[in-house]
């Protein structure tokens, strides 16, 4: 017979294993929040998408390999990042255990709906040519996929496809895609996933582009983004607010009504790169415009922008970059940021009119195509071709994998650290590196480090039921 005080740690290690470390965020005007505590949600991130394009093969892509996701899941922890960007997945594969991994870790995916392979992305020079039903058996597959996943923050309709070469009826088929993902979530989610788009940053059409997606068309109602990204490379090496053209930036969307954040951000023209960018992104100038951002990115690929360099004897290398980036976070003052603000989000929306349009070359024209054949079938009866993932159980797990820092030393005591229920990871929350002989558990309780994935409520009520058994 199995003693009480056994039964008792069973059910507790059990319990530890199936909370959901995140709870859903909303968006409430020019704010993500949260969606229990109503506190606001800042981006900060990294854009993850380990080898590139090409990694996606119907086979594998970011978020299909569990010990590659626990190793970076656990480095991003220790980071202090919130959010990771996925820009290509395949609908097809098994994404619970990363997703999950992720999840327990206090981290939310921002995901790109569009693919490179045909036909899951819109032809910016003949959009028409491709906006149809094999077009959204991608783009449905993907909704599909990570529907019910919590940490599942939002949806990209697309990227950078508007710019010198998109033809001008480009911005009417992004909106009519959002329009479609929207109409498909609302009928087959039982939350309202934001769907947003991430531009370039093309200075004459910026603007331009921002209106153009935030406004609100009585005609389409469910056509204008939710959000808003952008890819800016302006801040290289020790600028300022002002030489980087932050401020321009700033004031461009100081009257934004959705949330904008930084869907990429990260200049390596100097290097290394010592991210002074990100005080001021997070600063009293720039927070309140701004939600946050995105660093590129994660992996050293070959345009050397990485920030962990993966080796090929599957041990993996922290660049100066990474650190560099850490020291930058943990800077920062989190009970600020997000704090709430109610002249954030109680702003009034925009409507739809030709005169938010400045620059000529920009489409003023708010009048969408309509739904190609089959297309509304799908929205009404959904797309059964893809199974919705779940959240599996996560435990504390050690990292397998070797990594070094960027002297060459080992890093010890990397650990996956699943979170309290409710939880979002932040910098500080899960330690900092530690190369050999330092970086034990004791340490990390020291920190301040508390890996407890239940509410201590639910806890006691489960041991006061066990003991009176």
């Amino acid at each position: 017979m199995v003693p009480a005080y056994g039964r008792i740690l069973a059910a507790v290690c059990a319990l530890a294993t199936t909370a959901n470390a995140v709870v859903p965020v909303e968006v409430k005007g020019k704010d993500f929040v949260n969606s229990k505590t109503g506190d606001r949600f800042q981006v900060l991130g990294v854009d993850y998408q380990p080898g590139g394009t090409s990694a996606v093969n119907g086979k594998s892509d970011p978020l299909s390999d569990r010990d590659e996701c626990l190793r970076d899941a656990a480095l991003m922890q220790r980071l202090g990042v919130n959010t990771i960007r996925i820009y290509n997945l395949s609908p097809d594969l098994d994404h619970d255990e990363c997703v999950s991994i992720f999840n327990a870790a206090g981290i939310y995916m921002i995901l790109d709906v569009n693919s490179p392979l045909y036909p899951g992305y819109i032809d910016r020079t003949a959009p028409w040519e491709t906006y149809n039903k094999d077009y959204y058996t991608q783009v449905f597959g993907i909704i599909e996929a990570f529907k019910d996943y919590p940490n599942t923050l939002a949806f990209f309709a697309g990227n950078e496809v508007i710019n010198e070469d998109s033809v001008k009826q480009v911005p009417q088929y992004i909106r009519a895609v959002q329009r479609d993902m929207k109409e498909y979530i609302e009928n087959h989610l039982d939350r309202a996933i934001p769907v947003g788009y991430s531009a370039a940053d093309v200075r004459p059409i910026l603007e331009d582009t921002l209106n153009y997606f935030m406004c609100e068309d009585e005609d389409s109602p469910k056509s204008h983004s939710d959000f808003f990204g952008l890819n800016s490379y302006s801040w290289c090496g020790d600028s300022s607010y002002k030489k980087s053209g932050y401020d321009v930036l700033t004031d461009m969307v100081s009257d934004a009504t959705i949330p904008v954040f930084f869907s990429e951000y990260g200049c390596n023209e100097v290097q290394p790169r010592e991210f002074t960018e990100v005080a001021t992104i997070y600063g009293e100038e720039m927070s309140q415009s701004f939600s946050g951002g995105l660093v590129y990115e994660y992996t050293q690929e070959d345009n050397d922008y990485g920030l962990v360099k993966l080796n090929d004897n599957d041990t993996a290398s922290l660049l100066v970059d990474f650190e560099n980036l850490q020291k930058q976070y943990a800077k920062l003052d989190m009970e600020r940021i997000s704090a709430s603000n109610s002249s954030q989000t109680n702003v009034k929306p925009v409507t739809c009119s030709s005169d938010l349009i400045k620059n000529g070359t920009f489409s003023s024209n708010f009048t969408l195509p309509a739904k190609p054949p089959g297309v509304q079938k799908l929205i009404d009866n959904g797309y059964d071709k893809v199974k919705a993932g779940k959240i599996v159980d996560v435990e504390d797990e050690d990292v397998k994998q070797t990594i070094y820092d960027h002297t060459g030393e080992k890093v010890t005591g990397l650990k996956l650290k699943v979170l309290a229920s409710g939880e979002s990871n932040e910098p500080g929350s899960s330690g900092s590196s530690s190369s050999s002989g330092s970086g034990s558990d004791d340490d990390d309780n020291a920190a301040g480090i508390v890996a407890v994935p239940v509410g201590l409520a639910t806890i006691a009520a489960t041991l006061f039921a066990l003991v009176m058994l």
